[in-house]
């Protein structure tokens, strides 16, 4: 067979970022479960300690590891990330050099920030704590108050070196690094569920009425609001609602698709979306901490509910947890830690599941009702679909 008559044979389809976050994290989650059987197999993942000795705040996680010591486990960190996070990056088609080569800057920066926000003369909360670090005062954000730095971090990099943020950009994927981390967080609230049964049920309860607050409530009266207090279009006030009502990016844009909105609606609200989400991180937290800090749970739920992108909400989320457990830790009250964190996740969780089915509510009512075809003949819900 001639070279001009050869069949070309067409590229194998790739899997979405869903398909891979939900691979990565489901085999992150089945390796852990081999402590079950008396095998430490992520043992040697780093951690840091509240520090003013900056050779003595790292360590493995487990004392099992120990002999890796804490420039032993960071490297082991990154070398296991950067060769998880590459191999998402190739089966997504991506140029896995410039990935690696981003991500180990993005990893460099990600970790001092945290390494920084764990100094004492930030992280130590209790004056035993300031005692015990020999440090005369504090901010008392917990070691969690890298959260903040590596805020800031992101913020003089991105307005003051764009051309250097411009070159991370292939490392910079927060939605898949997200949906991993939800998968993984799914299974540790299932597990934790399973012993905490009295504050799982009020997790389930404040998940449901994220549900309902957002779907039922916030979206019709914001709708309402575009419509007659603005005098937005249908077109317009559609994904607006929603963005703002529901989960930011992804809901602007799946009502966009839904109603068939013009491409350049739901970017523009997603980006409206975007901008002021980066606002709320930085004041919701301190309104929290201020009005909430003996409502834990309450201020954790806000953050899910009110920061509309699942990366700004898990953020603000992180950091009301480091306020609020900073101020409750110097009032002598310790609550459990990573719960708050877990409660904003899990609200944020409950939310984004129905996007889909609330596309699908909107297709159908904008496709029969709003925008009918002509001559009145309503669509299949197969064909909505």
């Amino acid at each position: 067979m001639s070279e001009a008559t050869m069949p070309v044979q067409a590229a194998a389809p790739r899997p979405s970022e869903d398909l891979v976050a939900v691979g990565l994290g489901l085999i992150v989650f089945l390796v852990s479960l081999l402590s079950l059987v008396g095998a430490d197999a992520l043992g040697w993942v780093v951690t840091t300690s509240v520090w003013t000795n900056a050779t003595t705040a790292l360590a493995p996680v487990s004392k099992a590891y120990a002999g890796l010591g804490g420039v032993g486990a960071l490297l082991v960190t990154y070398l296991v990330l950067a060769a998880v996070l590459s191999l998402s990056a190739y089966l997504l088609g991506e140029d896995v050099k410039r990935f690696a080569a981003a991500f180990t800057a993005v990893f460099a920066i990600a970790y001092a920030s945290w390494f920084i926000g764990s100094w004492a003369y930030l992280a130590a909360v209790t004056p035993a704590d300031q005692a015990k670090f020999g440090v005369s005062w504090s901010l008392k954000l917990t070691n969690e108050g890298g959260f903040i730095v590596a805020l800031l971090v992101g913020l003089v990099i991105a307005n003051v070196f764009p051309a250097f943020a411009e070159r991370l950009r292939s490392a910079i994927r927060p939605e898949l690094y997200i949906k991993i981390a939800i998968v993984i967080l799914g299974a540790f609230i299932a597990v934790t569920m399973a012993s905490k049964l009295t504050l799982a049920s009020s997790l389930m309860l404040r998940g449901v009425a994220a549900i309902v607050e957002a779907y039922l409530i916030y979206w019709p009266i914001l709708y309402l609001i575009a419509r007659k207090g603005f005098g937005f279009s249908r077109e317009w006030a559609a994904p607006l609602a929603s963005g703002v009502s529901i989960c930011g990016v992804a809901a602007a844009i799946a009502t966009g698709g839904a109603i068939r909105a013009r491409p350049q609606v739901p970017v523009l609200v997603s980006s409206l979306v975007v901008v002021f989400a980066v606002i709320e991180v930085l004041i919701l937290p301190l309104i929290a901490q201020t009005f909430m800090s003996h409502e834990p749970l309450v201020a954790a739920a806000w953050m899910g509910l009110a920061v509309k992108t699942d990366g700004a909400a898990l953020a603000a989320g992180g950091i009301t947890q480091s306020l609020v457990q900073a101020k409750a830790a110097a009032e002598g009250i310790n609550y459990q830690p990573g719960w708050m964190l877990t409660v904003t996740a899990t609200v944020k969780v409950f939310i984004d599941v129905f996007i889909g089915v609330w596309a699908f509510i909107l297709a159908y009512i904008w496709t029969n009702h709003i925008n009918p075809r002509v001559g009145g003949e309503k669509a299949k819900l197969g064909e909505i679909w």
